[in-house]
């Protein structure tokens, strides 16, 4: 009955650690870094603007006063992800199953069915990672002689698109290497 009952609290922990991964795929990870190019500020804007509008993205406002553009775009979730939660979900449930069945032996099979939640984790995870998403592009400075510093503001992983992407072509360089972040 020991080993049972500390099989039970270990598949309950896995249940946690499904549910803190939920969590953790499906979290806004909108992240805002400050960028310098010794490109005038009218290349840099417009090379952006072309790659983000080839990507997908539409633009959505500008403000001439503030100095900045704002594009939208919709961010799919993974179906390989939510295939893979939902797995983990059915064959995490599927254990507790067993081991309720194990603990209570009278309740027969029927604690099995648990597995049939499974897909559940999948679904919550597309749900929560399809959202609109938005970059804002905004000119901080432009100096003939210095070049141009610009603020973006965007999920993490655009911003390492653009820093691999656009990066050698315009002379990026920040302060803030997204590329050696560990999150």
């Amino acid at each position: 009955m020991t080993s049972t009952s500390s099989t039970l609290v270990l598949t309950l922990l896995l249940a946690v650690g499904l549910v803190f991964f939920l969590r953790a795929a499906s979290k806004d990870r909108t992240t805002t870094v400050e960028v310098r190019s010794s490109k005038p500020p009218l290349e840099v804007l417009d090379c952006l603007s072309t790659w983000l509008q080839q990507r997908g993205w539409m633009a959505e406002a500008s403000d001439p006063d503030q100095r900045s553009l704002r594009f939208r775009g919709q961010v799919r979730s993974s179906a390989v992800l939510a295939g893979l939660l939902s797995l983990l979900g059915a064959v995490g449930a599927g254990c507790l199953g067993l081991v309720i069945r194990q603990v209570q032996p009278a309740l027969g099979w029927w604690p099995l069915l648990l597995m049939l939640l499974g897909p559940l984790a999948g679904l919550i995870y597309s749900r929560r990672a399809a959202r609109a998403e938005t970059v804002e592009l905004r000119l901080i400075s432009h100096d003939l002689a210095t070049g141009s510093a610009l603020r973006l503001r965007a999920h993490r992983d655009e911003l390492i698109a653009i820093e691999l992407e656009l990066g050698p072509r315009l002379g990026l360089f920040s302060d803030a290497n997204l590329l050696s972040s560990p999150i």
